[in-house]
């Protein structure tokens, strides 16, 4: 019998055990959750899976998502607000 374990890597080495794996290249919050789009604003913490590694140990398959910190610049781009700043200001 295998069990399969599921966890986030963040950029800083912490990790959080996660209930469903994620995807290459998917945005995700501070709790490994999936965003909805469109986002309600820039100026939100999200991350990036960027790797995938697989680990099997014993009977236990771990998938590790290693995630960067993405900018609010880049996401603008899936934001409903055309600035991340409040009234337009930059």
């Amino acid at each position: 019998m295998t069990i399969d374990e599921y966890h986030i890597v963040f950029p800083e080495g912490e990790s959080q055990e996660l209930p469903n794996p994620l995807r290459i290249d998917e945005l995700v919050d501070l709790n490994g959750r999936p965003l909805a789009f469109p986002l309600p604003s820039p100026r939100i913490i999200a991350y990036r899976v960027t790797k995938i590694r697989h680990i099997e140990e014993r009977g236990v398959h771990s998938v590790l998502h290693y995630v960067e910190l993405v900018s609010a610049r880049e996401l603008l781009a899936y934001s409903s607000s055309s600035s991340p700043w409040p009234s337009g200001n930059k």
